[in-house]
C-alpha cells in the first residue's frame, strides 16, 4: 500500500491529515500496521485532553506487541474513532481510512510544516 500523498508523516509512522479548520486525524500508516501484526486492542485518549507534540497519547496492541503511538502536533483530542473499541482490526484494513485513531484541534498548525511529505516518509523507510 503507498502513503497518500496529501498526508504528513513522522518518523515515528503516525501520518496527519490536516483539515482547513484547524483540525487534524491522526493515525498510523500501513508500515506500522504491517509490523505490528494484527491489532487485538486499541487504547484512545479522551476527549478534551490536551496533547503535546512528541508525546504518546495511544496505545495499539497486536499479537506481536504493545507499542505507542504519538502525537505529530500539539492539540486538544476533539474526537476518538469509537469503532476501534470493538473492531480494531479496522487500523489492519484502512490504516488511512476508516482505521483513524483520533481528532484534534492544533494548537499550532504551523507544526504540521516539520512533519515528511510522503515522499520522504518513504526515503526514511528505505534508510
Amino acid at each position: 500500500m503507498s502513503d497518500p500523498t496529501d498526508l504528513k508523516y513522522t518518523t515515528s509512522h503516525e501520518w496527519l491529515r490536516v483539515a482547513g479548520d484547524g483540525s487534524a486525524t491522526i493515525g498510523i500508516t500501513s508500515h506500522a500496521q504491517e509490523a505490528l501484526g494484527e491489532l487485538v486492542y486499541v487504547e484512545l485518549p479522551e476527549v478534551g485532553r490536551r496533547v503535546e507534540a512528541g508525546e504518546a497519547c495511544v496505545v495499539v496492541e497486536s499479537t506481536k506487541a504493545a507499542s505507542d503511538v504519538y502525537a505529530p502536533v500539539a492539540g486538544e483530542v476533539i474526537e476518538i474513532n469509537g469503532t476501534l473499541a470493538d473492531q480494531p482490526q479496522t487500523v489492519n484494513e484502512s490504516p488511512y481510512g476508516d482505521g483513524w485513531l483520533f481528532r484534534l484541534k492544533m494548537s499550532d498548525p504551523s507544526q504540521s510544516t516539520g512533519l515528511l511529505s510522503a515522499a520522504d516518509y518513504a526515503k526514511a523507510q528505505d534508510a
